[in-house]
């Protein structure tokens, strides 16, 4: 009979090779996504969002491939990792977290079928968020594959880490409605949209992410400016709670490895979020934006992991 010690060894293994995978996955997500869009092109910015209206599809058909390998890639190994969490008998708490990221594959996979489509808000959406999710349950498996301590009480900043990484899925969720509407090109400055400071009424509808895009919105579009402010606030209040949650934890030996990356983190995704605009949305810049938002998500719950853990 294979040991528990033994069995956690193997799991987090998968586990981490799913990480890597992951980030891979959303790497090339990103890449396939953005150059279709059409950051980069030329003429810029008229070309912006040409698939919309039948434009060829920028990508290379190498990127499609490798997409599709490891994804499926990861999928086959998202299943591997469930057994082994399973047999012979359930080892928690690193099943549920295998069990939760392998039923978001399958939801990808779904989804992907109405990906090809790009007026289809809700598919890019999701797709995009979707990405981000499989870091962070992959990553998350990992880290419940450590020695398990019930929280206790404490006077530390676990509620500031709470707001932050809440404030950060919220600012995620809004990058993605800008990429899945096509509106990257409607607020190109900073720090505010033109003469614009806050949405306009109009602009909340742009909330909705069950709806179709006929054409990429073009500069100054209410809808893509309320994004993009909103997108903008909602990244300065993660800068501020997860910066003090992360500089409060850097008092403590247990959780200062932890905090001292995700601020490292927040200052990267904060300069590439501003570069990316100066920069006339770069798309190297953009796809990193993305990339490191993931990472900066997963280092920020397992920061707070480690704070609830640490003893009192």
């Amino acid at each position: 009979m294979e040991s528990r010690s033994a069995r956690l060894r193997k799991i987090r293994n998968l586990a981490l090779l799913l990480t890597a995978l992951s980030f891979l996955i959303l790497l090339i997500s990103a890449y396939i996504r953005l150059n279709g869009a059409g950051l980069d092109c030329s003429p810029w910015p008229h070309c912006y969002g040409q698939l919309l209206v039948g434009g060829s599809y920028k990508h290379s058909d190498a990127a499609r491939i490798l997409h599709r390998v490891v994804a499926s890639s990861a999928l086959l190994l998202g299943f591997v990792l469930a057994w082994q969490c399973q047999r012979p008998h359930p080892i928690q708490p690193p099943a549920r977290y295998a069990a939760a990221l392998l039923v978001l594959m399958i939801l990808l996979t779904f989804v992907g079928i109405w990906s090809a489509d790009p007026h289809r808000v809700w598919a890019s959406f999701i797709n995009m968020l979707g990405g981000a999710g499989l870091v962070l349950l992959s990553w998350r498996t990992v880290l419940a594959t450590g020695t398990q301590q019930a929280p206790v009480p404490h006077r530390r900043p676990a509620a500031l880490l709470h707001a932050g990484l809440g404030t950060l899925a919220l600012t995620m969720a809004l990058g993605a409605l800008i990429g899945a509407r096509y509106a990257a090109v409607t607020c190109p400055y900073l720090p505010g949209c033109i003469d614009a400071s806050w949405p306009a009424p109009a602009g909340w509808s742009a909330l909705n992410p069950f709806t179709q895009v006929a054409v990429a919105a073009s500069m100054g579009d209410d809808g893509g400016v309320a994004l993009h402010l909103l997108h903008r606030y909602c990244a300065l209040a993660t800068l501020l709670l997860l910066g003090f949650g992360g500089l409060r934890a850097l008092a403590q030996p247990a959780t200062r490895p932890s905090a001292s990356l995700l601020l490292a983190l927040l200052l990267v995704q904060f300069a590439l979020g501003g570069l990316t605009i100066l920069s006339g949305l770069s798309l190297g810049l953009t796809i990193a934006h993305s990339v490191c938002a993931a990472a900066l998500l997963a280092v920020g719950m397992q920061l707070l992991i480690r704070v609830k853990a640490a003893p009192a």
